[in-house]
């Protein structure tokens, strides 16, 4: 009798839980954020996050008729955390690195390339012809970011590194002397002088950092996750009839931004 009566229990608390269990296990709606301080991939504009990167995710769930909101959190450190835990499933875009693949699937179709360069003071800018030039010096990153590439183990090994939330932080610290050199997206790197005024006063060098893709990717903690094989075979559709690098060109032009003549040199002659 009893042993009937625990088992005609546990039926009942089972068809309770069953349907949150089930609730949790649902994708209703991919969440997506991403780096607010990476114009033109991403930013933040005081009201919105917007960008290249956002533009590429939302244009593919739209098509794919799958409901999605773009949710800004904060500094990027914050964006991945929230990842981690699966608050937010998909971040546009990021680059793909061994740490962060434990807690994030990429998907398999790059957007576009993100070079990263080392950023100097024109009146200070010092003998640059690859990585092991940095060795000795002062320099910063932003907090949350990576390169690929090798880099991030090389920086880890070798380098004297500040980080900050902002990359305008590290631009300030260059400014007051503070550090010889900081590390950002080359695009990042450019418009925020660009459009700061301050294009006379600092300098991207050459070689570039890395040159490696960023992609799309998801939360291993979020449902949605199951959904990355639709959004690859989307991105691979777009990517075949030229939208992904036509994106990331509009938000370009609309920056003032010419990619593809950074500043030459380094070499202090």
């Amino acid at each position: 009798m009893y042993t009937t009566k625990r088992a005609a229990i546990l039926a009942v608390l089972v068809a309770l839980t069953a349907p949150t269990a089930v609730r949790a296990a649902d994708c209703s709606k991919v969440v997506i954020s991403a780096d607010s301080d990476y114009a033109p991939l991403h930013w933040y504009d005081g009201k919105r996050l917007t960008g290249a990167s956002i533009e590429i995710a939302t244009r593919a769930l739209s098509a794919l008729n799958i409901a999605y909101e773009v949710r800004y959190v904060g500094p990027f450190q914050r964006v991945l955390k929230a990842a981690e835990s699966g608050e937010v499933a998909m971040v546009a875009s990021l680059k793909n690195t061994p740490e962060r693949q434990q807690y994030l699937a990429f998907a398999s179709v790059p957007l576009f390339s993100n070079p990263i360069a080392v950023f100097v003071p024109r009146d200070k800018r010092f003998a640059y012809a690859g990585w092991k030039d940095l060795v000795g010096k002062r320099g910063a990153i932003t907090l949350g970011n990576q390169f690929g590439g090798g880099f991030d183990e090389f920086m880890r090994d070798n380098l004297i590194i500040e980080t900050a939330q902002k990359a305008y932080m590290n631009f300030t610290k260059l400014d007051s002397g503070r550090i010889d050199y900081l590390i950002t997206g080359y695009y990042t790197g450019v418009i925020y002088l660009n459009q700061s005024g301050q294009s006379d006063r600092f300098m991207p060098l050459r070689p570039f950092v890395s040159e490696s893709d960023n992609y799309i990717a998801m939360s291993r903690a979020n449902p949605c996750v199951k959904l990355l094989p639709r959004i690859n075979a989307q991105l691979d559709a777009m990517q075949k009839r030229g939208e992904l690098r036509a994106v990331l060109q509009s938000f370009e032009t609309d920056l003032r931004i010419d990619p593809t003549t950074p500043e030459e040199g380094g070499r202090t002659k």
